[in-house]
C-alpha cells in the first residue's frame, strides 16, 4: 500500500478521542522536522495543537486538519475494532477514517512531496493541526490559536480545510462558507404549584408557548445568493418533576439560529428578545457565538484553484456550497484569509462503521499537491 495509507493506519490506532492527541502529532511533527519544516507546539490546558511550516516571507499557504475523533458508541455495533484499520474490498474502516485523519495523512504526504520537489518555493506552506475541533466548546483548539495568530500578526493568505466535503466521489463538493452558529440557553421562571389550583401557580410551559410558536414561525431573513435563509431550531425543551400533578417552577430550552451573512448575531439576539419580552416572559438567557458566518467569494484565488484541481485530477466539476455544519475555517477566515474546504466522501462520518474509499484515499495528496504548486509555483 501507499505512504498516505500506512500513515492513515498509524492515525487510526491511535484512539484520539477529544481531546485526547494520543500521540498523533508528535508523530507527524516528526515526519514534517525532517522534511525541513519549521515544527511549533502549541498546548493550551488539555488540548494539543502543531503548526508546521516551510519556506519564508510571500503568501501564506496552510493546510487545516484535527487529530480528534469523536466516541466510537457501542463498539460491539461495528463490523470491526474502531481503532484497528481493517480493509474489506477496497475500503478502509477504522474511526476517523473519513473525517479527518485520512486528510491528515494525505495532507503531510502531499507538504512532504510538495517541499522536497521545491525546496526554494515561493511563500510558506504550513500545517494546522488541534486535538480540539470534535469537541462541544473548541475553546483550547483553532479558535485559540487563531487569537495568538493574531496577536503575533501571523498571517495566512489561503486555506484548504481537510473536512469530508465530498458527497458521491472525490471532489464533487467543495465548501467556500459556512453559516455561523449562535445558541442560547433559556430558562423561564413561573411558579410552581398543584394542578388542581392553577390559580396559585404559574405555568412556565403555558408562558413560554405563544412565544415558542412565534419564534418557530419569523422569518429572520431570506438569505441571499450564497447562503439559505438563517433557521432557527430548538434542541432540547425540558420542565416538569416527573410528577403528573405538579406545575413546574421554571422551563428550559436550548436553540440554536445557523444563520448567513444576511443576518448578524446581534441582530438576531435582539429580536430573539424582543419577541420573549413582548409575552412578558420572566426569563434569563445565556448566548454562545461559536462562529460568524464566512465566504470565500467567487473570483478569488483559492476558490477557482481547488475547483479547477478537482476538475483536472478528480475529473469532476465541484458544486461549490456553503451548506453543512461549521468547521474550524470559522476561526481563520477572520484572519483575513480564503478559505475552502476539501476532503473524502462524507457518508459515513460520526457512524458506526465510519470508512473511505482506500482509492479517494491514495488520490488525495495528489489534489493538495496540486493545490501547493498552482499557488507557490
Amino acid at each position: 500500500m501507499s505512504d498516505v495509507f500506512d500513515l492513515t493506519c498509524d492515525l487510526i490506532r491511535r484512539a484520539s478521542v477529544t481531546p485526547d492527541d494520543a500521540g498523533c502529532q508528535a508523530m507527524i511533527a516528526a515526519r514534517l522536522a525532517q522534511a525541513g519544516f519549521r515544527v511549533r507546539h502549541l498546548r493550551f490546558g488539555e488540548v494539543d495543537n502543531l503548526w508546521a511550516t516551510h519556506g519564508e516571507g510571500g503568501p501564506t499557504l496552510a493546510f487545516l486538519g484535527h487529530t480528534d475523533v469523536v466516541p466510537t458508541g457501542p463498539v460491539e455495533a461495528w463490523r470491526f475494532d474502531p481503532f484497528e484499520p481493517t480493509v474489506v474490498d477496497g475500503v478502509l474502516y477504522g474511526r476517523g477514517a473519513a473525517d479527518m485523519k485520512g486528510s491528515v495523512a494525505a495532507m503531510v504526504v502531499a507538504l512532504e512531496a510538495f517541499a522536497a520537489a521545491h525546496p526554494d518555493h515561493a511563500g510558506r506552506v504550513g500545517l494546522l493541526l488541534t486535538s480540539d475541533e470534535e469537541g462541544p466548546t473548541n475553546l483550547d483548539g483553532v479558535r485559540r490559536v487563531a487569537e495568538q495568530f493574531y496577536a503575533e500578526g501571523e498571517r495566512i493568505d489561503w486555506c484548504v480545510v481537510g473536512e469530508p466535503s465530498s458527497t458521491v466521489r472525490l471532489g464533487d463538493l467543495i465548501r467556500v462558507g459556512r453559516r455561523g452558529s449562535l445558541s442560547g440557553a433559556l430558562t423561564v421562571r413561573g411558579v410552581q404549584g398543584h394542578v388542581a389550583y392553577p390559580e396559585k401557580a404559574k405555568n412556565p410551559i403555558h408562558a413560554f408557548a405563544p412565544a415558542l410558536a412565534e419564534l418557530a414561525a419569523e422569518r429572520w431573513d431570506e438569505g441571499n445568493a450564497d447562503f439559505p435563509p438563517t433557521s432557527f431550531q430548538v434542541s432540547n425543551l425540558h420542565a416538569g418533576t416527573g410528577a403528573t400533578n405538579v406545575i413546574p417552577g421554571t422551563l428550559t430550552a436550548l436553540f440554536n439560529f445557523r444563520y448567513s451573512t444576511a443576518s448578524t448575531a446581534e441582530g438576531l439576539k435582539s429580536r430573539a428578545m424582543a419577541i420573549l419580552d413582548r409575552h412578558g416572559l420572566d426569563y434569563t438567557l445565556d448566548w454562545n457565538l461559536s462562529g460568524e458566518p464566512f465566504l470565500t467569494p467567487p473570483g478569488g484565488c483559492l476558490r477557482e484553484v481547488v475547483a479547477s484541481v478537482c476538475r483536472d485530477l478528480a475529473g469532476v466539476s465541484p458544486v461549490e456550497s456553503t451548506g453543512g455544519g461549521t468547521s474550524d475555517g470559522r476561526f481563520i477566515a477572520p484572519l483575513g484569509a480564503e478559505v475552502v474546504e476539501l476532503g473524502p466522501v462524507n457518508a459515513t462520518i460520526h457512524k458506526v462503521d465510519e470508512c473511505v474509499a482506500v482509492a479517494d484515499l491514495e488520490r488525495l495528496p495528489a489534489l493538495y499537491g496540486a493545490i501547493c504548486e498552482r499557488l507557490l509555483p
